[in-house]
């Protein structure tokens, strides 16, 4: 699959967005997490395109995320811990969907993989 220049951009902000999200979970930090919202949002938007992202981020099944996941990053500014669980509900409620095709792409790679391959792994949880 061939990328364009701006989607090669969108890749690298995305992955730069969720490296600065979860530095500021682990240290604490708003101003890392608000940079990592950014980041992320603007990858998403380059990746998919402005238009596509504009009707993922604002259809019926997903409007709920949405709003959760603006609400939170507005929230992290103020109270940070609040703003992260609101963000986090909006953002599975987002891409929860997704989680299995991630799930399909890391079982492929060479470590990741022969550990996802364990059957302690497989079991899906009751």
């Amino acid at each position: 699959m061939w990328l364009t220049d701006a989607q090669k951009i969108g890749v690298g902000l995305t992955s730069f967005g969720l490296l600065f999200f979860f530095l500021g979970v682990l240290l604490s930090l708003s101003l890392l997490l608000a940079l990592g919202n950014i980041l992320f949002l603007g990858g998403v938007v380059l990746l998919i395109g402005p238009q596509k992202a504009v009707y993922f981020f604002a259809r019926k099944q997903k409007l709920c995320g949405t709003l959760c996941f603006v609400i939170g990053i507005v929230l992290v500014f103020r109270r940070p811990f609040v703003g992260m669980c609101v963000e986090s509900i909006g953002f599975l409620n987002l891409f929860g969907d997704f989680f299995p095709i991630v799930l399909s792409f890391l079982r492929q790679l060479p470590v990741v993989g022969n550990f996802l391959l364990l059957p302690v792994c497989r079991q899906s949880p009751v």
